[in-house]
């Protein structure tokens, strides 16, 4: 079989299933351990892939990044749950900052009444935060079409001119090996400044979101609170074991 044939072959095996293993690989493509290997090697350099022990794990870019639509239809129930447990963290006059994503929107109902302040860099957190009637402070500068979050120096400079007490995230990936990614850097880069700027910065993190690798890492474990519900995944003592997790009961 021709290599490049053979390393088309993997990506399409990583699209359906995230991670391969290298005897699946030797035995789908009859090829050599040392064969497989080669082209693993390559796939990496190119940045289509990371190697684990025993085979490789996807690695999602830009290109592979969904967009806000796409995302609000996955996991519904899941975010609900999340977004609603964040709330319940945020205690009356507090000032917070908040990620542009959708399972942070679905905290924002549940802030109603606790007279809080909100920054975000997001553009439907801000237009649901004013419905809401909380007071909310707009981050400036680009807007990223796909996700509707304001990146670019300007928003990362008005960032750290703040300090809040809390700060909730939306991330795209969550691994044991690779701590938390995003996509975008431009995005990774606010996400950095947000844990920094924070006494205790909070991950709400779906089902969907564990054992995936992005292009560009934001933390490790230790440096956040991971907030996700309670799947036979998210409860594996090695993730428990690696940084704090609160479990978040799914309703009946």
């Amino acid at each position: 079989m021709l290599t490049e044939k053979r390393r088309r072959i993997i990506l399409d095996l990583l699209d359906k299933e995230d991670t391969v293993h290298l005897k699946d690989l030797m035995e789908a493509l009859q090829a050599s351990e040392s064969t497989i290997r080669r082209d693993l090697s390559l796939l990496e350099e190119e940045g289509t892939l990371i190697r684990i022990h025993g085979g490789a794990k996807r690695v999602y870019s830009k290109e592979f990044e969904p967009t806000t639509k796409e995302k609000e239809r996955s996991n519904r129930r899941e975010k609900e749950c999340i977004g609603r447990y964040a709330a319940s963290l945020v205690t009356k006059g507090e000032t917070i900052y908040m990620d542009a994503g959708t399972t942070t929107l679905r905290m924002i109902p549940h802030l109603e009444g606790k007279d809080v302040t909100v920054i975000t860099n997001g553009v439907q957190q801000a237009h649901l935060l004013a419905d809401y009637g909380i007071k909310t402070v707009l981050l400036g500068g680009q807007v990223k079409v796909e996700t509707s979050a304001v990146i670019g120096t300007l928003a990362q400079n008005q960032l750290r001119e703040y300090f809040f007490k809390k700060a909730f995230l939306g991330m795209n990936g969550v691994d044991l090996s690779y701590g938390y990614t995003t996509p975008d850097e431009e995005e990774a880069q606010i996400k950095k400044i947000a844990i920094s700027k924070s006494n205790h910065a909070y991950v709400l993190a779906d089902s969907s979101k564990f054992a995936k690798v992005s292009l560009c890492k934001v933390a490790d474990f230790h440096q956040v609170t991971m907030v996700t519900n309670t799947t036979k995944e998210q409860a594996d003592l090695r993730y428990r074991m690696a940084g704090s997790i609160r479990l978040v009961e799914m309703d009946a």
